[in-house]
C-alpha cells in the first residue's frame, strides 16, 4: 500500500490543463490496455490478486501455465494451494496469494455461482481483493469508469499536479472528481502506463512525455 505523502507541494492543474493532459494521453495512446494477460473477468481477477508487489511481466510468465491447467474458479479450487504455488513460487508472497486464490475461488462458486461480480463490495469481500484490485477488475472487465491507484498513479497525481492526495483514496478521489467522465475509464490505464514508462520514480523521462505543457512540475528533466 502506498504511504501517506506531506502535504503536495504542486498546485491543482485547472479543470482546463486537466482536459488537455487527458486529451494529449489519449492523442498518444487512443486505445489503452491492462498489460496483464486475461481471458475473462475471473482470470483477470487472479492476475490482480497476483500482482500485488510483482510487476506484470513476472504475473504473465506465471500465469501462462497456471491458467493453462485451470482456468475457472471450479478449476482453480480442484487445483488446491500447492498446485497453484508450483506455478507462482517466482512471484512475491506467493504463499498467501495461492491461499487467497484457492479461497476466493470458493467463495465465487459459494456466493455467486462462479462468476465475478460486477460490485465492489462483493467484490471487496473476496480474500486478497481490496479496494485497489476491485477498482481493476471494474474497470477492465466491466467498463465502469473507476480508478485504481497503484504506486505509478499516485506519483503521477501528486507530481504533476492531476489529484495531488496524501493517501491513495485521497487521490482516487480528486481523480474520479477532476477528470471528466468520458475520459475516466481510460485515464486508469494512461496513468498506470505514463507512470511506468515516463513519469519514473527516480528520474522522470519528461521530454518523451506527451502531455509535458500542462504539467506541473517544476524540476522537468531535459533528455540526457
Amino acid at each position: 500500500m502506498t504511504a501517506a505523502l506531506p502535504p503536495p507541494a504542486v498546485k491543482p492543474m485547472s479543470a482546463a490543463a486537466v482536459r488537455g493532459f487527458l486529451e494529449a494521453l489519449a492523442a498518444a495512446n487512443p486505445n489503452p490496455r491492462s498489460e496483464l494477460s486475461y481471458r475473462d473477468p475471473f482470470t483477470l481477477l487472479v492476475a490482480v490478486v497476483l500482482s500485488a508487489q510483482t510487476t506484470d511481466k513476472a504475473v504473465n510468465l506465471a500465469t501462462a501455465n497456471l491458467f493453462a491447467e485451470a482456468a475457472t474458479p471450479e478449476a482453480m479450487a480442484r487445483l488446491g494451494e500447492a498446485g497453484i504455488a508450483q506455478h507462482i513460487r517466482t512471484l512475491g508472497l506467493w504463499k498467501a496469494k495461492a491461499r487467497n486464490v484457492v479461497a476466493l475461488s470458493r467463495l465465487l462458486l459459494e456466493r455467486h455461482g462462479g462468476k465475478v461480480p460486477a460490485d465492489r463490495a462483493a467484490l471487496e469481500s473476496l480474500p486478497g481483493v481490496g479496494r485497489k484490485t476491485a477498482n481493476v477488475v471494474l474497470n477492465v472487465a466491466f467498463g465502469q469508469p473507476a480508478m485504481a491507484v497503484d504506486t505509478h498513479v499516485f506519483r503521477v497525481a501528486n507530481r504533476t499536479g492531476l489529484a495531488p492526495g496524501r493517501t491513495p483514496r485521497e487521490v482516487e478521489d480528486a481523480l474520479v472528481r477532476r477528470i471528466p467522465r468520458h475520459l475516466l475509464h481510460d485515464a486508469h490505464h494512461w496513468l498506470i502506463l505514463l507512470g511506468r514508462y515516463i513519469c519514473k520514480a527516480r528520474r522522470p523521462e519528461c521530454w518523451h512525455c506527451p502531455a509535458v505543457r500542462f504539467c506541473g512540475y517544476p524540476a522537468k528533466s531535459e533528455a540526457p
